[in-house]
């Protein structure tokens, strides 16, 4: 009977030690964080602004609302929420992307958003303390998946709303097959021409495909406590957005 120190887990194409993956994936976001914000507007064309903005039409930020963003790099939602009065608080496990998103943050004059390194796996954060809990293109990174997801709903008031924003499946055949020659041969190239790193965005686009499906992802969220589990898909499936209760 083998141990979680056998357990192997995805990371990209290649399936690792459990006990790897946060390092491996660690490495990746160290590499780009200074280019992270650059490559996001130059592999999206720009869309990754209309998706995040669709997030936080869907939160509805209020001022005193307590958001948390978990894995939130370099703190769009955040600052968004924060814009609308939300008290919103970033968590990352990668402290250059905190602090990448951090100066970004001040550099647009928004100082009221709260910055914290810490693990989707063990939030650094009191049971049901936040109105709201987001992950934006973050999940697919966490190693144990169910715990990040039943960390969250912990860290939710009764009542309170949790967003998933994630890549996800194309629908149409002919657009699905333009997707994956671009995610697969352009992207790399475009990382190592921007961010001087091919390998971090090969893996992007390998995380991509394996992450679960949409019904998977609703059955995980359900099976960690959510209740009212929908989701909607936007630029024909590239991206799905799932929300959830914590009841």
């Amino acid at each position: 009977m083998s141990g979680q120190g056998d357990e192997r887990v995805d990371f990209g194409f290649r399936d690792v030690p459990r006990g790897d993956k946060a390092r491996l994936v660690r490495g990746v976001f160290d590499s780009v964080a200074p280019r992270y914000d650059l490559m996001n507007d130059l592999m999206s064309l720009g869309v990754h602004r209309l998706w995040k903005a669709a997030l936080v039409r869907a939160l509805r930020p209020r001022p005193g609302m307590a958001l948390l963003d978990v894995a939130g790099g370099t703190g769009d939602i955040a600052v968004a929420a924060a814009k609308a009065g939300a008290q919103a608080t970033v968590v990352d496990i990668n402290e250059d992307m905190a602090g990448a998103g951090r100066d970004r943050a001040f550099d647009r004059g928004c100082l009221e958003v709260g910055w914290a390194v810490g693990d989707a796996e063990a939030l650094p954060f009191p049971d049901m303390s936040q109105d709201a809990v987001t992950v934006a293109f973050g999940l697919r990174n966490v190693t144990g998946r169910e715990k990040a997801l039943a960390e969250m709903r912990r860290v939710l008031k009764p009542g309170g709303r949790f967003f998933c924003m994630e890549f996800s499946q194309v629908e149409a055949p002919a657009l699905r097959a333009l997707y994956e020659r671009y995610a697969f041969g352009v992207l790399p190239r475009l990382g190592a021409l921007v961010a001087g790193d091919a390998d971090a965005y090969r893996y992007l686009a390998e995380s991509i495909a394996r992450f679960p499906d949409r019904e998977a992802l609703a059955a995980s969220m359900r099976a960690a406590g959510f209740g009212q589990v929908r989701w909607s898909i936007l630029s024909g499936g590239v991206v799905a957005l799932h929300r959830g209760w914590r009841l």
